[in-house]
């Protein structure tokens, strides 16, 4: 039984585990493609301000930033370029994503993409004990301290994020 329990593991738990860092994790089953942070929140029921979404952008120096944020919020991309040290940065191509990060919509998550990207967490995070991240697949959430987050992800700091 535990091997079928190690097989569930995404590779943003390995890399968890690895590190050293305590993290719990809720997921469920869908058939769907693609579900929003809200319906994911709702459907485990996690409190909305406590689940984060990831984004990734490319910046105009042509480089790659991800920027985590809360389900309900939106990106400021002016903060957010300021917050890597560009002059702006702007959403992705949907159908890039798989190839840059490894992930699908839904799924996606800072830690364990294909490439390493300077990474930005809302610096609201820090209002809670825990946060919710994506787990790596969709229907799949993970819990941990925001500063282990910080920790796991790469090259990631707090930075104010939202509109």
């Amino acid at each position: 039984m535990a091997k079928k329990q190690a097989d569930n593991k995404t590779n943003a738990m390995r890399i968890l585990d690895r590190e050293g860092i305590a993290y719990t994790h809720k997921s469920y089953e869908t058939e769907e493609e693609f579900i929003d942070g809200i319906h994911t929140a709702d459907r485990l029921g996690l409190p909305h301000e406590q689940v984060f979404k990831t984004l990734v952008t490319l910046g105009a120096d042509g480089d790659h930033y991800v920027f985590v944020i809360p389900i309900e919020e939106e990106l400021d991309f002016k903060k957010c370029a300021r917050s890597v040290g560009v002059k702006s940065v702007r959403m992705i191509h949907l159908k890039d994503l798989f190839d840059l990060t490894g992930y699908v919509r839904g799924g996606c998550t800072a830690i364990g993409m294909k490439k390493n990207f300077v990474t930005r967490i809302d610096e609201s995070a820090q209002l809670f004990d825990e946060i919710y991240i994506s787990g790596g697949r969709i229907g799949c959430q993970i819990c941990l301290a925001p500063d282990d987050f910080i920790r796991a992800a790469w090259k990631a700091d707090y930075a104010d994020l939202t509109a």
